[in-house]
């Protein structure tokens, strides 16, 4: 899988939400067809991620697949949405801007890595790449703070 391509798509998403682009798309590995994607909407509901608007939207239109799903997002995933992707059973992160970087640019965070959740999940398996596409997606991020 190209993870800059996928990547490029998920900053083409996070860009409904220039205030918070935290972007999302769910793509089959089997495929590379891109099946779910989600904006960061969390001014509807504190709990719409971009990740889990994706969740949701797959959920929505699939009901089976999960186990072949990559999800690739602009910023390393929340405690709240990693737990999410591993409840799914989704083997597969990649994402661009760190925790510890979304910290540093003043976005208010959990201080806890997405591989940190993953690693308390024994019965599950999440392979976690970070730093994709990194300077684009932390530019997202400072852009959105300067705003």
């Amino acid at each position: 899988m190209n993870h800059d391509h996928f990547m490029t798509k998920a900053i083409e998403v996070a860009q409904q939400n220039l205030r918070a682009p935290f972007g999302t798309i769910l793509v089959d590995r089997r495929t590379d067809e891109i099946v779910a994607e989600g904006c960061n909407q969390a001014k509807l509901n504190p709990t719409f991620h971009g990740e889990m608007v994706a969740l949701n939207n797959f959920a929505s239109s699939h009901k089976t697949g999960w186990e072949q799903l990559c999800l690739y997002t602009t910023a390393e995933p929340c405690c709240m949405c990693q737990a999410a992707i591993i409840w799914a059973g989704i083997p597969e992160v990649v994402f661009g801007t760190s925790i510890s970087t979304l910290e540093i640019l003043g976005w208010n965070q959990i201080n806890l890595s997405a591989q940190q959740v993953s690693e308390h999940a024994k019965f599950a398996t999440c392979k976690i790449t970070g730093g994709v596409s990194v300077n684009e997606c932390d530019d997202l991020f400072r852009r959105a703070k300067q705003a």
